[in-house]
């Protein structure tokens, strides 16, 4: 079987990496062609370029596509309506032309929490299941292309056990020593399908998050995960868990 066509569909810039970098890089080496859509900011922005920058580092050649919504904190990401508060259906519809074009045997989107509830996260995960499978219905969108079924979605979750600790340790460097219950996120083992060990790429994954300069200079939190030390860094972003939904009989593995 030739390598998969995947699509990986995130909220912004830094997400596709921070969650899902490790697993792109191990699937570009094996001669899969991986793309990425990002629901959030418009193309020119300063963080589109730096996620043309991230991708690269990560062996996608192709540029991302940006739907160019307005992410729901920064009002300068866009002249487009705030991610959550477009018209759903229009949504659906754009997305639903890149899988068409695409073709992707396998998508890559967050869990129905968002990973950690974040508002523009939880809708990705919305608009995402509803493209993947209005993308294989020929009465629906039939402007948007010819049908396409994808065979598989991945959604990303973190292990409660394996990275629980990890994520303590960046409220802490944050200064949020006793956390928010917000952060009390992550699945138990046993509702994972997949964990990808991502050790091997760890140094491209990380080199590619900090391609994302301007956020490493907004976020507290991306700095609290610059400050940790090596083995935590590590536990916190050497592995990527997913939960499996297949579309089609017996689905596609994420990984020969």
């Amino acid at each position: 079987m030739p390598p998969p066509r995947v699509l990986c569909v995130q909220a912004h810039p830094d997400d596709e990496t921070i969650w899902t970098g490790g697993t792109m890089a191990l699937l570009a080496a094996t001669g899969a062609v991986v793309d990425v859509v990002t629901t959030t900011w418009a193309p020119g922005k300063p963080r589109h370029a730096e996620l043309v920058d991230a991708l690269r580092t990560l062996g996608l050649p192709r540029a991302p596509i940006m739907l160019g919504y307005a992410d729901g904190g920064v009002a300068e990401s866009s002249t487009r309506p705030p991610l959550t508060a477009a018209p759903f259906d229009e949504q659906v519809t754009e997305l639903t032309a890149h899988i068409r074009a695409l073709r992707p045997d396998l998508v890559l989107t967050t869990d129905a929490f968002g990973i950690y509830g974040h508002p523009d996260h939880i809708h990705t995960h919305r608009l995402c299941l509803a493209a993947a499978e209005a993308a294989a219905e020929p009465h629906l969108y039939p402007e948007a292309g010819e049908p396409w079924q994808v065979s598989s979605v991945y959604l990303v979750t973190v292990s409660s056990s394996r990275s629980g600790r990890a994520w303590e340790e960046v409220m802490a460097a944050r200064g949020q020593a006793d956390p928010d219950p917000a952060f009390s996120f992550g699945s138990p083992d046993d509702r994972i399908d997949v964990v990808v060990d991502v050790r091997e790429v760890l140094d491209v994954k990380w080199r590619a998050l900090q391609a994302h300069r301007t956020e490493f200079e907004r976020s507290r939190t991306l700095r609290a995960i610059r400050a940790l030390d090596e083995p935590v860094r590590e536990a916190l972003l050497g592995w990527e868990c997913y939960l499996r939904r297949d579309l089609t009989a017996g689905g596609r593995a994420l990984l020969p």
